[in-house]
């Protein structure tokens, strides 16, 4: 959890440092409707959805609202299903036993929040596997196959929206394992067969590797959350012997566990909103013995003690920041390392400790990387390519992507270059070519979003509305955004970002728009209108854009999920910035003023945080 120490000023307490502040704990949540064990569930506190059931498999399916169970649209076939979704309105239901061919299953069937309708099917039948992801990226591990052999399979597969396909396999393969996480980065815990295992195995998009043994052993499902493979949650399950269901809770950090308050009631058979922050996990049926309606909820208290100077975060892609702490520093810009080089329209990644700005110009085209450490920069190996009006983005210094810009002279570029902490290397190009574009800047190297641009090699007649993910090998193009443009900035990830200004045509425009996952929608215009701004923001609910032209300014806005908020100006006005940060912690690099500097300027977050949320 060191890694959230990203705001300067500001002492991050965490259960490492003080174990006396987590102190969550597991109360009691609105009852199913029917009992129920080995089933699947997906979803997030709030709004979760239980899929199957175990025994005499079935078609029921129940959804949750935060407070109580509802009976909803059954599977097209009864069976034992898993599932992986963000939400209730969006969940796949895979694989499991099928009575009807007393095997096995292939079947994928999507729910769209009103029925269900069946997709593309799995490579390899099985069930008792373990699943995470989101309904557009998911990721089944291993399992168990009737009549299969092996009967515990090592293949893994990932769903992308619309099929499945077999990738590198796990290291042991194994049934009734714990999913947690978001494609491309998660957990599979545990698992049988007998005796069970407390074996752990992280996926990071490409390969699996062997972390930190949990605590206790659990097999036969046990229940898990978590967003990342870095912040995951694991409760209940058989222990050893196989007969001994357990009530055990343990949270990983990214690099041990940490046992913590027990569910109120030993079960197996557990299902989990996998995909709900560490913070706020849900568990829901199970075997107690005997199969339980019972639904338990994770969560924190509203405001522990807090140190003066310090904020205490909880785990999860979105983390709590609890109470307000005195001391934190006023949100203000201040002076930061200056570049090595001189130049503008460039593009960065990371945030304000860990950062990588990158490309540029002055009088020519630059091919020139420099990594930020939070006080000076340090020049790192060039790109392959020289150009401008580059995008990029990227959680970290140490792993970044830049796509598109302009070359010298003229021609926009399709190029695509991913930087792995010590070199680039040139991968799969765009679908259209273009410069004057815009990523979602906190996006991981190996899932980014890139949107808008200009196509016409800078004369301003090709402004683009196209939006293309990436997937870590290739790009694909998906929903456009409302309103062409160029010379626009965005921030974000590739499933939550958002994007402001730029120029459409002839004009620049305050428009602003928002990014779920698969669609732009508008929202709340900027309060002044601009193009070739700085931003930053970890998401479509928290972001902060600053300085853009004409007239140059330095006005700095931030976006807290339904409007902008004008605040403390940049010190220098200026535009064409490379820039990246989390929302909370930002810093702008170079750009021009009425020349072109090197001058890095950082943001620092106010005394009133609420929620922080990093990589």
């Amino acid at each position: 959890m060191a890694t959230y120490k990203e705001i300067k000023g500001v002492t991050i307490q965490t259960r490492d440092e003080d174990p006396s502040l987590f102190v969550g704990s597991w109360a009691s949540g609105g009852a199913l409707n029917t009992s129920r064990s080995n089933a699947g569930g997906a979803g997030i506190q709030t709004s979760a959805l239980m899929v199957g059931k175990d025994g005499s498999p079935q078609a029921i399916v129940e959804e949750y609202n935060g407070s109580s169970w509802t009976e909803v649209g059954d599977l097209t076939t009864g069976r034992n299903a898993k599932a992986m979704g963000a939400n209730a309105e969006a969940v796949l239901a895979v694989g499991g036993y099928d009575p009807g061919t007393s095997t096995s299953s292939v079947k994928t069937e999507s729910w769209n929040g009103s029925s269900w309708t069946e997709v593309n099917d799995l490579n390899v039948k099985r069930e008792a596997m373990g699943t995470f992801g989101i309904y557009t990226a998911g990721i089944i591990a291993s399992g168990f196959e009737r009549g299969g052999s092996p009967a515990r399979p090592v293949n893994v597969e990932s769903w992308n929206g619309s099929s499945w396909t077999e990738v590198n396999n796990v290291n042991t393969g194994r049934s009734t394992a714990i999913g947690s996480g978001l494609q491309p980065s998660g957990i599979l815990s545990g698992g049988a067969p007998a005796p069970a295992t407390n074996l752990v195995e992280s996926w990071d998009g490409t390969s699996w590797t062997e972390v930190g043994d949990m605590n206790q052993n659990r097999g036969r499902y046990g229940g898990g959350s978590g967003t990342s493979n870095t912040s995951v949650m694991v409760f209940g399950g058989y222990a050893d012997p196989p007969t001994t269901v357990i009530a055990s809770t343990e949270v990983w950090d990214g690099s041990s566990w940490t046992e913590v308050n027990d569910l109120s009631s030993a079960r197996n058979d557990i299902q989990a909103s996998s995909n709900g922050p560490t913070s706020l996990s849900l568990a829901f049926g199970g075997l107690t013995p005997p199969e339980t309606t019972a639904t338990e909820e994770w969560s924190f208290p509203s405001s522990p003690v807090l140190t003066e100077g310090s904020v205490f975060l909880s785990g999860g892609t979105s983390l709590k920041g609890f109470g307000k702490a005195a001391g934190i520093p006023s949100a203000t810009w201040s002076s930061g390392g200056s570049l090595n080089t001189a130049r503008k329209a460039g593009s960065g990644g990371g945030r304000q400790t860990n950062a990588i700005a990158f490309a540029g110009f002055t009088t020519t085209m630059a091919a020139v990387a420099e990594t930020y450490d939070g006080t000076s920069f340090t020049e790192v190996a060039d790109l392959n390519t020289a150009r401008r009006y580059i995008a990029g983005s990227g959680a970290t210094g140490t792993a970044a992507i830049g796509f598109g810009g302009q070359t010298q002279p003229g021609p926009v570029v399709a190029n695509t270059e991913t930087w792995n902490g010590s070199s680039w290397t040139e991968t799969g190009d765009l679908n259209t070519a273009r410069g004057y574009l815009a990523g979602a800047n906190f996006a991981p190297s190996s899932a980014s979003l890139g949107f808008g641009g200009d196509t016409s090699n800078g004369a301003g007649t090709g402004d683009t509305a196209i939006t293309e993910s990436w997937d870590g090998t290739s790009w694909t193009e998906v929903g456009d955004l409302n309103t062409g443009r160029r010379y626009l900035f965005g921030s974000g990830v590739q499933t939550s970002a958002i994007l402001a200004g730029g120029l459409d045509g002839t004009s620049n425009v305050d428009l602003a728009e928002t990014w779920d996952g698969s669609s732009w929608s508008e929202v709340s215009e900027i309060n002044t209108g601009r193009r070739q701004q700085g931003s930053a923001g970890a998401n479509n609910s928290s972001a902060i854009i600053y300085g853009g032209t004409p007239p140059t300014t330095g006005k700095t806005e931030v976006w807290n999920g339904s409007s902008w908020s004008e605040i403390n100006d940049l010190s220098t006005a200026r535009y064409d910035m490379m820039n990246a940060g989390s929302g909370i912690s930002a810093f702008g690099a170079g750009g021009e003023t009425t020349t072109v500097v090197s001058t890095t300027e950082e943001w620092t977050v106010d005394n009133a945080l609420s929620t922080v949320t990093v990589s």
